[in-house]
């Protein structure tokens, strides 16, 4: 229904696990996609499978969200490589377990730097180019952990996903006078690398947990994605939108069927 064949894409976090699903589905629809990324290994390999899923150019560019010096670089090289920057999928983000009562400092920032900060510094980076689009759209991954629920052993995880809505709603307001929309999608469980690293335990539980019976893939949220940046959703803005197989909705495990 919508096009984005020859929009100028960056996601950041885009070589692996949600940000790569996310990549994968602009580079299906004939997107430029600029994959960035901390490890260039890993941006070689996404590059390389994601160059031949559609007609769109596919680039990476080692990037440090949380070092806004390094975000100015990211999105000049975009803007050198596709002429512009449409969208901006700020995805990057770290999630080390550790309880509250042993939380140090340093854990703390790291988090806020990378999954807070992060957003921030990505914007006002592409944020000059985003106005020349005239058609500027921004998707945060937040998350369902923090905005909507919680777990044990993310406390700094949680503060930091509720916080990128509280970013994205008034960055919503100040960028619509240049018809640049800003949204979120909050995952539940979707399997990926990280994911998986969790355990068997873990994963089956989760499932059992969800009514849709299944964890979700990691395209789920691109085509989300995909669909807020299309021209047809121009009129959404500030929303926060979950992506979980329903896994906010039961009022207890019993709730739902086996």
């Amino acid at each position: 229904m919508f096009v984005l064949t020859g929009r100028s894409v960056v996601v950041t976090g885009g070589s692996k696990g949600i940000g790569r699903g996310i990549a994968a589905v602009f580079a299906e629809a004939g997107a430029n996609v600029a994959v960035a990324a901390r490890s260039a290994s890993d941006i070689d390999a996404a590059v390389a499978a994601l160059d031949a899923l559609g007609d769109g150019k596919v680039i990476g560019v080692v990037t440090d969200v949380s070092d806004p010096t390094s975000c100015t670089a990211m999105a000049t090289a975009v803007v050198d490589a596709f002429g512009g920057i449409d969208v901006l999928c700020a995805n990057a983000g770290i999630f080390p377990e550790s309880p509250l009562a042993t939380l140090s400092p340093d854990e703390l920032a790291q988090v806020l730097d990378v999954n807070v900060k992060g957003n921030v510094f990505a914007v006002q980076a592409c944020l000059p180019a985003l106005i020349d689009s005239g058609r500027g759209r921004v998707v945060l991954t937040s998350s369902i952990t923090g905005p909507i629920t919680g777990f044990p052993g993310w406390t700094h995880y949680g503060a930091s996903k509720a916080a990128q809505l509280g970013f994205m709603r008034t960055a919503a307001i100040e960028l619509a006078p240049h018809a640049i929309t800003v949204n979120a999608i909050l995952p539940g469980n979707i399997l990926t690398e990280g994911l998986a690293e969790m355990g068997e335990d873990y994963i089956a539980g989760m499932t059992r947990a969800i009514p849709a019976g299944a964890l979700g893939k990691p395209a789920d949220i691109g085509y989300l994605a995909a669909f807020l940046a299309s021209d047809e959703a121009g009129y959404i803005t500030g929303q926060a939108i979950a992506v979980d197989g329903g896994q906010v909705l039961p009022e207890s495990p019993d709730a739902v069927t086996p």
